[in-house]
């Protein structure tokens, strides 16, 4: 099915590109890669006349503001003190907003959602960082709020090949339309 976007209407959110996360390798697609492919999306967006959101994770000093429920594997160690700082190339963009996360997903606890209402967005391409973790979960979320929610696959990685192709194959297509960079930029082209 043909990807049909309304620019003015629709807002790229591109999920922790920031020095902590793109610190180590990702897979299937490089960190350089994904940094590269959502820097062309985001040029195309505004062109387009849609929006550009760049989301970023920060649980604060020593973690004190990450969430507390019990799990089998903790998700944080030590972070860097610029754990949080967007990468230079995001930050030129000048995003319309940047939102901080205290979690995965990029709704809870956030003003992401009321922010794209006020903007008129109706729909989100996401992409970024992991693709099984930050992207899925912002999917979801977004989903649940009504949001027509787009997945540039191969503009997000993960730790795994397996775990970023479960996700775009098996939860994904369930809760949103997944494309590659090449058809959201025809989509952009052809409105």
């Amino acid at each position: 099915m043909a990807l049909e976007l309304d620019p003015r209407k629709t807002a790229l959110v591109m999920i922790d590109l920031q020095k902590g996360i793109l610190s180590t390798p990702r897979l299937p697609h490089d960190v350089e890669t994904v940094v590269e492919r959502n820097v062309t999306l985001a040029k195309a967006v505004q062109a387009a006349g849609g929006r550009v959101v760049a989301v970023r994770v920060d649980f604060g000093a020593g973690g004190e503001l990450a969430p507390r429920g019990a799990s089998d594997a903790p998700a944080l160690g030590d972070l860097p003190a610029d754990f949080a700082d967007l990468r230079p190339e995001i930050l030129a963009l000048a995003p319309d907003l940047v939102v901080t996360k205290r979690q995965w997903g990029a709704f809870f606890g956030t003003d992401l959602d009321p922010g794209l209402r006020r903007l008129g967005i109706e729909t989100v391409l996401v992409a970024g960082v992991a693709t099984n973790m930050g992207v899925e979960s912002t999917v979801r979320e977004g989903w649940s709020l009504g949001y027509g929610m787009v997945v540039v696959e191969d503009a997000c990685s993960s730790f795994s090949a397996e775990a970023h192709d479960f996700a775009t194959t098996q939860i994904l297509p369930r809760i949103a339309r997944v494309r590659s960079t090449a058809q959201t930029l025809n989509a952009l082209e052809a409105s």
